[in-house]
């Protein structure tokens, strides 16, 4: 490449040197003579920088955009592990390797939740894919997480947010099961909404992944006499939920609590906070929700084995219903660009400070940031009751796959 631009350089100087050589009498041919000579020049320069741009395209490699795609073996960033890197900063981005798995072939989706088998046509909230800020999440192996979760017991503790976290993480999974009569529900139940118990064996891994619905954590009773006649069932803060027993022999603990936490799903029905022995019909629903979370961070702390079991607390998922009170529900065709304030809850806040004050490690999936932006995610219409729209819980396959890669990762890199 040297050689050509002396070359080039030879033959510039030879033009300007003809030029120069001309000799022409009077003052009208001097100056078409010196004009003659500045267009070669011109012409000549334009040339040279025409020949450079053409030899740097043709001797230096195209420039590629950074891609965020993923292949089968994509790995984390290897200058950032999971404990370097905020996965919950980041922005969506679109990925064509995605959904993982076909909603309609696993068993355990809900109807309700198989957006696409309920009508939705457009597919493309199911291929966008989360990317942290500083790292990568890991391309999902379902063989390899088997391997690493044999003889494992996983346990989910919530309300139905949970429950479809519950199903996306076995539906991902399933995808690496050859014998898919392998992976079953113990006790042979239908996956639904009102059995307070469902667990699913996974036989040929000898793993098993339960859910178990406790949608305030905390215990219902019987209202104290000489209670007024508006209180119909008394939420006993100080006194974890009576299937809390059944949760301690486990490996994964995921907790999550929130979306129940309503004055509609609470003082409307006659639900009340008691504390001390008497009712508080006073106390705000944050204030009940803070001692509730203190009795579960109790009893973490006193029960649950740190050195077997792994516990994480989900934060409050971000909903996208319109108008006060809940007038609409929109369900757009992309994610939102912008979080609408959706990316901020007093609840993500609560659970936050309650788990760093615990005395034993509780990891904090702090989800509402990530969940702000996916306006398009939501069941919507696509419901098993389409006349009720649903702008609380997530399709399937949908962004409860992404808290689940996540949880993997947590997992995977501490084994």
């Amino acid at each position: 490449m040297t050689g050509s631009f002396g070359h080039l350089w030879d033959l510039c100087k030879r033009v300007f040197a003809f030029g120069k050589r001309i000799t022409l009498k009077g003052h009208c041919r001097f100056w078409i003579i010196q004009s003659f000579n500045g267009i070669i020049a011109v012409a000549s320069l334009v040339s040279f920088l025409f020949f450079v741009a053409c030899a740097y395209w043709y001797f230096v490699p195209t420039f590629q955009p950074v891609s965020h795609s993923y292949d089968d073996h994509a790995i984390p960033n290897p200058n950032a592990s999971i404990g370097e890197c905020n996965v919950f900063q980041g922005s969506w981005i679109q990925d064509d390797g995605y959904p993982l798995y076909n909603a309609s072939l696993c068993p355990f989706v809900e109807r309700g939740f198989d957006c696409l088998a309920n009508g939705r046509r457009d597919r493309g909230y199911t291929k966008w894919r989360w990317k942290p800020r500083d790292c990568d999440i890991p391309r999902f192996n379902a063989r390899q997480a088997l391997e690493k979760l044999r003889g494992k017991r996983i346990v989910f503790v919530g309300d139905s947010l949970s429950r479809t976290q519950w199903q996306s993480l076995i539906c991902l999974l399933m995808t690496g099961v050859e014998d898919k009569r392998s992976v079953y529900e113990i006790s042979g139940n239908k996956i639904t909404k009102r059995i307070r118990f469902l667990g699913v064996r996974f036989s040929s891994f000898d793993l098993r992944i339960d859910f178990y619905r406790s949608v305030f954590l905390v215990q219902p009773g019987p209202v104290p006499r000489h209670s007024p006649k508006r209180v119909k069932t008394a939420l006993r803060l100080e006194k974890l939920d009576d299937m809390s027993n059944e949760w301690i022999d486990s490996d994964v603990l995921v907790f999550n609590s929130g979306h129940w936490w309503t004055p509609s799903k609470l003082f409307d029905l006659g639900w009340y906070f008691m504390a001390g022995g008497s009712v508080k019909l006073g106390m705000p629903i944050t204030a009940a929700f803070k001692r509730a979370l203190e009795t579960w961070a109790s009893w973490v702390e006193t029960s649950v084995n740190p050195n077997r079991t792994s516990v994480f607390f989900r934060t409050f998922e971000s909903s996208h219903w319109n108008g006060r009170p809940r007038l609409y529900c929109k369900v757009t065709q992309r994610p939102s660009s912008k979080p609408g304030g959706r990316d901020r809850s007093p609840f993500s806040d609560i659970i936050t400070k309650v788990v760093k004050e615990a005395a034993i490690p509780v990891t904090v999936m702090h989800v509402t940031p990530m969940g702000a932006f996916r306006s398009d995610a939501h069941v919507g219409t696509w419901s098993d009751n389409p006349a009720v729209p649903d702008c609380s819980h997530w399709c399937l396959p949908g962004v409860p796959d992404t808290w689940n890669e996540i949880l993997l990762w947590y997992l995977l890199s501490r084994d």
